[in-house]
């Protein structure tokens, strides 16, 4: 019984250093956000405020994360059901030259972002692609590795004698992917979309490469803001307003897998 409460007790120890870690580094952006006079050697700001906030507002931030939210939602939305077949044809060992592909997939995981970018912003100019357009379509070829990685991981440890057992049953092929597999699977799919919206949330080169500015979005604005002088409460509340929603996102993956385990 001792040996439980140790191991109990240096799990929730674990834990509280982890969350302890990730929160640190968000209690000065707090305070910068909030500060409206913050000047050495004082460890508090000496004024309080919401200039950060009006600035930011009137920088374009809502809009900025109304453009990210949605580049990052378009990229999980694509990426995810492709990453998932993708996954399924690797894990099932049905494709010939599966190496092969697997290489071609994770490719965009060697080649240098930058010059991808720039090479392939060329090619979209002469093709007359939409800046919107290629920057997704970019984006979702770059999200593929992490959610076919995910789902091929998945799929691999995803015991097919229920879908079996559902078909024996009288069950359809589209009930039993509805009603077995999806279910099953949904942890990792909710995994595999984090992943892929995190890419289209926080890229800055092929946004600023292929967008051609006209696609502003919170990391774009963040940059513009960090690169100025005097800014420092603007800059920290585009930060919070750049790290929040992939938390709250984590967090609610991260309550789908508990359920997933149950």
């Amino acid at each position: 019984m001792s040996t439980v409460r140790i191991a109990l007790a240096a799990s929730r120890t674990g834990r509280g250093l982890l969350a302890l870690w990730l929160v640190l580094p968000v209690v000065p952006l707090l305070l910068w956000a909030f500060a409206d006079s913050w000047a050495f050697p004082a460890l508090l700001p000496q004024d309080w405020g919401t200039r950060g906030l009006t600035e930011a507002s009137a920088a374009g931030a809502g809009g900025a994360l109304a453009r990210s939210t949605l580049l990052g939602a378009a990229v999980a939305l694509l990426a995810t059901p492709l990453g998932a077949m993708a996954g399924r044809a690797l894990a099932s060992r049905q494709v010939p030259g599966s190496t092969a592909v697997l290489a071609v997939l994770l490719s965009p995981l060697v080649l240098p972002p930058f010059a991808v970018a720039l090479g392939l912003d060329v090619l979209l100019l002469r093709l007359r692609v939409p800046a919107t357009l290629g920057v997704v379509v970019l984006l979702v070829v770059a999200a593929l590795p992490y959610t076919t990685i995910t789902m091929r991981a998945a799929y691999a440890a995803h015991d097919r004698g229920f879908e079996d057992e559902a078909r024996v049953l009288g069950a359809t092929r589209w009930r039993t992917v509805r009603s077995v597999q999806l279910p099953l699977l949904a942890p990792a799919l909710a995994g595999a979309a984090f992943l892929a919206f995190l890419v289209g949330w926080s890229d800055y080169i092929v946004t600023v490469l292929v967008g051609g500015g006209r696609l502003t979005t919170l990391p774009l604005l963040l940059a513009s803001a960090a690169s100025a002088t005097g800014n420092d409460a603007q800059v920290a509340v585009l930060s919070l307003t750049s790290i929040l929603p992939p938390v709250a996102l984590l967090a609610v993956v991260g309550s789908l897998g508990r359920r997933g385990r149950r």
